[in-house]
């Protein structure tokens, strides 16, 4: 066992705990720098409702990308393509019937919210099933380019105009075009409540937050309780792919992940299991989108560029391919750090530095470190204009994972092939019954 995994199992409630423990450093390491840049609570509450919702989202993606990459071993860079589907056809089935005369220039069949999610996971998963005939014949590096060719492809139909505004059903719906969709129906969040009954109550709740918001609690109440809705969903991805990876169908993915032409060799259909995987992990990419773009009001088809499929990568690697645990950690820590971290960096310089006073362009700070070998304005543009090198200070950290730490932040995990104890009785140790081989049945999660 190495010094990693003795670190992890020391800590109260395994995987789990470790889970809890960053987060709550995380958290810990908001509000103090919320402290310092003077946030009031109403400032200091958003600061991690917002953080919740990009932990929320990015653990989602990276453990269905894990799926296909860390289980599979399916190179798919089109993560965002799958997103875009199950939110713009959610988007199709729940926006209200189109109205003659409206603000909306195109409507739905306005059904409800869970039937649109159920809908556009499905497409998604429909998208995957369509993508993986073809492609997952071939080898890894010719799927990564089929899947980022459909992304790209999805992209440029939802823009076209040609999909601007149609008929289905009798009824005028459509993509929206370069413009967007306007999502005019119930967030989720008010979906689920009206749905279980607690609305009224959940309106009584904000009512009483009053006390510590004075003024228009509810979007504070909202971002919070939305932002553990996600983290819940969080557990119920990490709990499907946790059982899946411990069935039997996991360990055949994981064996085609190993090598592809012994798992054949055993008899095993692996066509048929990865394109098994492929469709769930798309579905669960869909649901993830829908769960992240419908709170936002609205969507336009160039947030699906490629750069968000990079990202959740990024998440995955940080964490550990192969690892539940590590991707749930691997997008928490791309969240606070890499994402919402730079904006938090420049805050927080300008609250320690108030005079700090930076060169107003690229030729002014590079100028001293070349004539005279100052780098101090370099240093003090680089600062002022972190959040616009965001990109270029993840493809620095890659590069470095990469480099010194490619299996990521857990390393090399191990996880029980079976579901049942496979150490031998100590009555039959015992006895000397049981060869001490018996013990073994790992493997790398």
């Amino acid at each position: 066992m190495s010094v990693r995994d003795d670190f992890t199992a020391r800590i109260p409630g395994g995987d789990a705990g470790l889970i809890v423990l960053v987060l709550l450093g995380t958290y810990l390491a908001y509000v103090l720098a919320g402290v310092v840049l003077g946030y009031t609570l109403r400032g200091q509450l958003n600061s991690i409702a917002t953080l919740t919702f990009y932990i929320g989202v990015f653990a989602m993606l990276s453990l269905a990308l894990n799926l296909h990459w860390g289980y599979t071993g399916l190179f798919n860079i089109g993560i965002v393509g799958f997103m875009a589907v199950g939110v713009y056809v959610t988007a199709i089935v729940t926006k209200p019937t189109y109205v003659a005369g409206g603000a909306a220039q195109v409507g739905g069949l306005g059904l409800p919210l869970w039937v649109g999610i159920l809908a556009g996971m499905t497409a998604a998963a429909l998208l995957g099933l369509v993508v993986a005939l073809p492609a997952l014949r071939l080898r890894a590096d010719y799927l990564a380019i089929v899947t980022i060719a459909m992304s790209e492809i999805v992209r440029f139909s939802f823009l076209s105009g040609e999909l601007q505004q149609f008929q289905l059903f009798g009824n005028r719906v459509g993509f929206g075009g370069g413009s967007g969709l306007i999502l005019d129906f119930s967030p989720p969040l008010e979906a689920l409540l009206r749905g279980v009954g607690l609305w009224n109550g959940y309106l009584g709740f904000v009512d009483a937050f009053q006390v510590l918001v004075p003024r228009n609690p509810k979007p504070v109440v909202d971002g919070l309780v939305y932002g553990l809705l996600l983290l819940g969903f969080v557990a119920g991805f990490y709990w499907l792919l946790k059982r899946t990876g411990e069935s039997p169908f996991g360990r055949v993915l994981k064996a085609i992940r190993e090598d592809e032409d012994v798992a054949n060799a055993l008899g095993k259909n692996t066509d048929r299991f990865k394109i098994k995987s492929f469709m769930l992990g798309c579905a669960l990419m869909g649901l993830a989108g829908i769960l992240w773009l419908v709170p936002q009001g609205a969507v336009t088809p160039n947030f699906f560029r490629p750069r968000v499929t990079f990202f959740i990568w990024i998440a995955l690697i940080i964490g550990g391919a192969g690892s539940n645990t590590g991707s749930v950690l691997g997008g928490a820590v791309f969240a606070a750090v890499l994402y919402q971290g730079p904006r938090y960096f420049q805050n927080l310089v300008s609250a320690v530095f108030p005079n700090f006073d930076s060169p107003s362009g690229f030729g002014q700070a590079i100028s001293p470190l070349i004539s005279q070998f100052d780098p101090v304005p370099f240093l003090l543009y680089t600062v002022d204009s972190i959040r616009q090198l965001q990109l270029v200070v993840m493809g620095l950290v890659l590069i470095w994972l990469m480099h010194n730490r490619p299996e990521g932040m857990l390393g090399y995990r191990k996880e029980t092939a079976s579901v049942i104890p496979l150490s031998r009785p100590k009555s039959m140790a015992a006895d000397g019954g049981v060869d001490a081989a018996a013990e073994g049945g790992e493997t790398d999660e």
